[in-house]
């Protein structure tokens, strides 16, 4: 019977070339990075001699080794620019900020616009005003969380009047006044008054204790701004008890 030699009838893969392996048709090897594929049977003639190889694939431009670039977990590579540089983590609540165009990127602490703490204060005491030039509506005191915050005031009283006249009121904090804290202008209809505010103001530069009031002053020779604070049944037979409210809110911008 007869045989047929065919030869390889697939590439063989022979690594990485050897000088002084022989090689013949259809082998296939890799050096300097390319793969080369042999034509003629070879010893000992470099894989870039024509006559013997041809090349199969070119080496490409050798990139980054990111391995030796990025070494801990947590690590962000960026470019700067001369190449590829490496980021370490940054510490927990930070995010990645952008310098722009020509600049490398870097971590920034996020605590622009938090919120600190919100504290409310109520008084629920039906109450008779004096007919006076002043009063204390909320006199009491705040412990501020960081120095130099800023705090965000929210004012909600609830009174009943006879009165005419208008007035305006003021907020005092750890020794500074707020002039102007809001205007009212009231009438006697014998109604309740709902009157709220909200404003903010620089916290104090020292944490701790702070004492603040809300008042009204310059009132007119008619009375105070409400007859009542707080009315209930008593003023009107439709009321429950009502409720007046002063929340701080401390922001860290």
């Amino acid at each position: 019977m007869a045989t047929l030699n065919l030869g390889n009838i697939k590439f063989n893969w022979k690594g990485a070339y050897a000088g002084g392996t022989a090689y013949v048709v259809d082998d296939v090897v890799s050096y300097s990075g390319s793969s080369y594929i042999c034509k003629l049977a070879s010893t000992g003639n470099l894989p870039t001699n024509g006559t013997y190889w041809d090349q199969m694939s070119l080496k490409g431009t050798d990139g980054t080794d990111l391995t030796s670039t990025l070494t801990t977990q947590g690590d962000v590579v960026y470019r700067d620019g001369s190449g590829l540089q490496r980021l370490a983590a940054g510490t927990n609540g930070q995010f990645l900020t952008s310098g722009g165009s020509g600049a490398n990127v870097s971590w920034t602490t996020a605590d622009a616009g938090k919120t600190l703490g919100v504290t409310q204060y109520t008084n629920n005491t039906r109450t008779s005003l004096p007919n006076q030039d002043t009063y204390n509506f909320f006199d009491t005191n705040y412990t501020q969380i960081k120095a130099n915050s800023k705090l965000i005031i929210d004012v909600n009283l609830i009174g009943h009047t006879n009165n005419n006249g208008g007035v305006n009121f003021d907020f005092e904090y750890d020794g500074t006044t707020y002039s102007g804290f809001g205007q009212y202008t009231y009438s006697a209809q014998a109604q309740v008054h709902a009157m709220t505010y909200r404003r903010m103001i620089d916290g104090a530069s020292s944490t701790g204790a702070k004492n603040f009031k809300y008042q009204y002053d310059h009132a007119t020779s008619t009375g105070s701004p409400f007859s009542v604070w707080n009315p209930n049944a008593t003023d009107d037979n439709r009321l429950q008890q009502t409720v007046s409210t002063l929340i701080i809110t401390e922001m860290d911008f």
